[in-house]
């Protein structure tokens, strides 16, 4: 029987998360987010994005945003398994 949610087959292999929030942070945060990249954008909020290799370390990045006080909007993960495209 197939499973529902494959991003646990390679646990070598992290995943990308993206976490938007309310609020803007700058990239001097960006260390502390354990390098995630961090895009504020125009409506206020905020997106990290990049690898996260387990839950121990997702659930850290979320108590940092809790931490700050920031509301979080929204988990996201982002599927890896695209086919390239013709020309990258």
């Amino acid at each position: 029987m197939p499973e529902e949610d494959d991003r646990g087959d390679d646990a070598s292999r992290p995943t990308v998360c993206e976490i938007r929030i309310r609020g803007h942070l700058g990239q001097p945060w960006q260390d502390w987010f354990l390098g995630l990249t961090i895009l504020p954008d125009e409506d206020g909020t905020t997106l990290l994005t990049g690898p996260v290799v387990d839950q121990a370390a997702l659930h850290g990045i979320l108590k940092k945003v809790r931490d700050l006080g920031l509301p979080l909007i929204s988990v996201n993960f982002v599927s890896t398994d695209r086919p390239e495209s013709p020309g990258s």
